[in-house]
C-alpha cells in the first residue's frame, strides 16, 4: 500500500505503518528551504526532541500518502464497525486536546490485526483489528496509543532521524571518495549507516512506542474508558503471537511483549485514581 519505493515510515502504528515517504520526497523538502532544525520541549512528553522537517511539511506529504492508500485499498463495508472506530476515536481526540487537525477514521477491510495513524490525522484501522478488540476499552487502549504518537510528534522526529543519517551518509561518503579510502567509500559508508540503524533509530523507535503506550492510556482515562484496556488488548495479542518467530528486540522496531506489558501495567498503575 502507498508508495513502494526506499523511504521512510510516516506513520506510526501497532506494528508500524503501511504508508512510506520517498527519500526523493524528504530531498525536496530540504531543497525547498522547508527543513528547519529545531530541538524543542515537547508539553506532551516534557522532553526535548529534535525536529528537523517542519509539521506543514509533514501534513502535505500525508495527505498524498493518505489519497493513495485510500484509492488502493477498499473500506469494510459495515456501518457498525465504522461508527464504532468513529465515535471512540472521536472521545479520545477529544481528550487528547488535539481538535486542530482534521481528523479522519476508517476501517479498511484487511485482516491484520494492524492500525497507524499519519501526522495530518488521518487513522486507518484494519477489519482484523476492529474484530479482535473486544470492548471499547481495548480499542481506546489502540486509538490512545495512536493518537499519543502525534502528541508527541513521533512522525517529525522519526523523519527527521532517518533524514539526519541518510544526509549524513550521503556527505561522508561524498567526502572519502576523494581521499585514500575512496575505493572503500560505499563499504564505510554502509557500514556506518547500519550502526545508525541499530544505535539511533530503531531505539528511539522502541522508546517511541513506549512513549505512545504511557500518553495512550492516559487519553483513554480522560476519554472516560478503562485503560487497563490497553493491557488485556496487548496481553491477547502477545498470546496471539506465541509459536512465531520473534526478532531479537535490538533487531525491532518495537518492544519485546514482556518489556511493552511491564511497561504498559507500571503506565496504568501511575495514572491518578478516582
Amino acid at each position: 500500500m502507498g508508495e513502494r519505493r526506499q523511504g521512510v515510515k510516516m506513520g506510526c502504528g501497532c506494528k508500524g505503518a503501511p504508508v512510506r515517504v520517498s527519500r526523493r520526497n524528504l530531498l525536496t523538502v530540504l531543497a525547498s528551504g522547508a527543513v528547519l532544525i529545531a530541538c524543542s520541549e515537547n508539553a506532551a512528553t516534557g522532553r526535548s526532541q529534535f525536529a528537523v522537517v517542519p509539521d506543514d511539511a509533514l501534513r502535505e506529504m500525508a495527505d498524498q500518502a493518505w489519497a493513495d492508500l485510500t484509492s488502493q485499498t477498499r473500506p469494510v463495508s459495515e456501518a457498525t464497525l465504522q461508527g464504532r472506530l468513529e465515535r471512540v476515536g472521536r472521545a479520545i481526540v477529544q481528550a487528547s486536546g488535539r481538535t486542530d487537525l482534521s481528523w479522519e477514521f476508517v476501517v479498511f477491510d484487511q485482516p491484520e490485526i494492524n492500525a497507524f495513524v499519519l501526522p495530518n490525522g488521518k487513522v486507518g484501522a484494519f477489519r482484523g483489528l476492529m474484530e479482535f478488540a473486544a470492548d471499547d476499552d481495548e480499542l481506546a487502549g489502540v486509538l490512545g496509543h495512536e493518537v499519543g504518537h502525534i502528541l508527541a510528534r513521533h512522525p517529525a522526529e522519526r523523519v527527521s532521524q532517518q533524514l539526519a543519517v541518510q544526509l549524513g551518509v550521503g556527505v561522508l561518503q561524498a567526502i572519502l571518495a576523494n581521499g585514500e579510502y575512496g575505493q572503500h567509500a560505499g563499504e564505510i559508508a554502509g557500514a556506518l549507516g547500519m550502526g545508525a540503524l541499530y544505535g539511533v533509530i530503531l531505539p528511539y523507535s522502541r522508546s517511541h512506542e513506549l512513549e505512545a503506550d504511557r500518553l495512550g492510556v492516559d487519553l483513554a482515562q480522560r476519554a472516560g474508558m478503562d485503560p487497563a484496556g490497553a493491557v488485556r488488548f496487548f496481553e491477547r495479542m502477545a498470546q496471539e503471537g506465541q509459536g512465531r518467530p520473534q526478532p531479537p528486540e535490538v533487531l525491532s522496531t518495537h518492544p519485546a511483549d514482556e518489556h511493552r506489558l511491564a511497561e504498559l501495567k507500571a503506565a496504568v498503575a501511575a495514572l491518578p485514581k478516582g
